[in-house]
């Protein structure tokens, strides 16, 4: 991912197959360098942000443009508990999940009006290891309400 091509590939497929795109979670995350900002090479910092940060970018933006057209969908941004702070170490990483978060609050304010929600989740390691977010109910018509939301899924970290 990363590659804005291949991301309005994925979106044309997926409503190819399935006629409307209802739902769509974004899902992009690699550690890269695990250095401090002086210390990342130029290729780490814009490999890191291409992937965990612009292809989420990339999958919103084009499907949001079959949402709108539908007037209605869900859009759930995975990011990480990360996102919500700060750590020395790994500096990309941490940049682009709070990039992340931040798109989804202003994409959420832009499109709530328009039938589009938008939600964040930040998930410890091992919540997504265990599979704590599978099935979401954030998609759900019940949860037609919440918008905008960042959801930390991560077992007490943040309380620390």
């Amino acid at each position: 991912m990363g590659d804005p091509a291949q991301c309005r590939q994925l979106v044309q497929e997926a409503v190819a197959v399935f006629s409307t795109l209802d739902v769509a979670r974004n899902n992009a995350g690699i550690t890269g360098e695990l250095s401090l900002p002086a210390d990342y090479s130029l290729e780490g910092w814009q490999h890191i942000i291409n992937v965990n940060l612009n292809s989420v970018f990339f999958c919103l933006k084009y499907g949001l443009e079959v949402m709108l057209k539908q007037g209605r969908g869900a859009i759930i941004n995975m990011s990480s508990i990360l996102g919500q702070v700060g750590t020395p170490t790994p500096a990309g990483y941490v940049t682009a999940k709070h990039g992340l978060i931040d798109l989804t609050q202003t994409a959420a304010q832009g499109y709530a009006a328009q039938g589009i929600r938008r939600r964040g989740a930040g998930l410890h390691r091992q919540a997504a290891a265990r599979g704590v977010f599978g099935r979401s109910r954030a998609s759900s018509d019940k949860a037609s309400f919440v918008t905008g939301a960042y959801y930390p899924v991560e077992g007490g970290y943040l309380a620390r």
